[in-house]
């Protein structure tokens, strides 16, 4: 007979409420019980999810993305990524997204890992792929979607990661993520 593991950490849910709901995101407040006995309140951000896309040419440059962001007030140099649909896969939206941003299509595609990239304030999970074996089809953007397209080395973009000229976080994880995949994958 096994037992089931119970986080000493865990909190207990005592009462949820939406505060505020968005276009695709919504503000929730939970009000919990801590570990210790204390009951406080804690406030995050649902979020749909996202794929994040590094399209990589047989050349090693990658494509990116010079995009405006509101809340920082400024363009940030980006991998593609996008909001998952309701009941979407994270590669159908990788997919999706890719052709949307970039008007690549891939033929050949790899999940390098998901990660959580604001823990503390919002549920949103990232899914990772490598697309590769691009071919120019039409790039077709949203309405008020509104993007450059950068083309440089892998390696040069590494460079302005470790620099701190590039702060997007799923940017940054995504280069790593790449160092490794191409160690581990010479081709």
């Amino acid at each position: 007979m096994t037992t089931e593991y119970k986080d000493p950490l865990a909190e207990e849910n005592l009462s949820t409420r939406e505060v505020f709901k968005g276009h695709f995101l919504r503000l929730i407040q939970d009000e919990v019980k801590v570990s210790d006995g204390v009951v406080t309140i804690r406030e995050y951000l649902k979020h749909p999810g996202a794929s994040m896309m590094i399209p990589l040419m047989s050349n090693g440059d990658v494509i990116l993305e010079r995009q405006w962001r509101h809340p920082l007030r400024r363009s940030f140099l980006e991998f593609p990524a996008g909001k998952l649909n309701p009941n979407e896969s994270p590669l159908a939206c990788a997919k999706r997204e890719l052709i949307e941003e970039t008007g690549y299509e891939a033929r050949r595609w790899d999940k390098l890992g998901r990660f959580n990239n604001a823990i503390g304030y919002s549920d949103e999970e990232i899914t990772v792929f490598l697309a590769r074996d691009l071919t120019l089809v039409q790039q077709n953007l949203d309405a008020g979607e509104v993007l450059e397209l950068i083309r440089m080395p892998w390696t040069e973009l590494r460079e302005k990661v470790f620099s701190g000229e590039v702060t997007d976080a799923k940017t940054i994880i995504g280069v790593h993520w790449l160092e490794e995949f191409l160690k581990k994958n010479p081709e």
